[in-house]
């Protein structure tokens, strides 16, 4: 078996190289993680803050949505973004494909980090809560300044795991046509027939992905210590 790198150098035969359409689809791939990341934050946080409030009304809210987009596959979510929910709200038919892959894959694992704050929420005493009562604090302004920055710091590290997930579960974009990194390499392999120089060219980069993220979680988890703290060290 002999392996052929120069085959990155061909043309596609539509006035581009093969490396530069990986290129292009590792693009799309960075493109699509990173935008459901930052839905998954806000969602998830605002769901995982839901469900330890007092309130039992958006503490039910919170709760159902983490058991709805937890509970149902990740492939199937998207196929409902893409093939059902369109053919009942005819205005999403105008949304690009990219935009309902985004919130599939930030609602899918909204729902796994709001269960990843509501625990780091719950593991802070109890005392931190009613003391910024008694200051004269609302309950929103407790959970900005009191709770939740402690509470984050705790749960950096579980958040690496999703950020690292959210990339690699990126691959299911291929299913609607999104040209990234999982449809480059069936394309490639299929054209070229060179499917192992295509698949760990592929693996690499999502490699290389996945572990720039954990660097720079890992360095934002050592900015943001507090030693002594619940999860600061010594």
């Amino acid at each position: 078996m002999t392996w052929d790198w120069q085959v990155f150098l061909l043309d596609t035969g539509g006035g581009r190289t093969y490396l530069e359409w990986l290129m292009s689809a590792w693009g799309w791939t960075l493109s699509v993680g990173l935008s459901a990341l930052v839905v998954a934050l806000l969602v998830g946080t605002l769901m995982g803050i839901l469900r330890t409030v007092p309130n039992k009304a958006l503490a039910m809210l919170g709760e159902c949505w983490t058991e709805l987009f937890r509970n149902i596959p990740l492939l199937v979510q998207l196929f409902l973004w893409y093939h059902v929910l369109p053919s009942i709200f005819l205005s999403l038919r105008e949304i690009p494909s990219f935009v309902l892959v985004v919130f599939a894959l930030g609602f899918f694992t909204s729902a796994r980090i709001s269960e990843q704050i509501k625990a780091g929420i719950r593991s802070l005493p109890t005392g931190q809560r009613y003391a910024g009562l008694a200051m004269g604090l609302t309950l929103p302004q407790t959970y900005r300044y009191v709770l939740m920055p402690m509470a984050f710091r705790v749960v950096i590290p579980p958040l690496t795991s999703e950020a690292m997930n959210i990339i690699k579960n990126s691959s299911v974009a291929f299913a609607v046509s999104i040209a990234e990194l999982t449809m480059f390499a069936m394309q490639a392999q299929e054209e070229t027939s060179r499917g192992i120089e295509v698949y760990l060219a592929v693996t690499g980069l999502y490699f290389i992905s996945a572990f720039a993220i954990n660097r720079i979680m890992l360095f934002i988890e050592e900015r943001v210590r507090v030693p002594g703290a619940a999860g600061g060290g010594k």
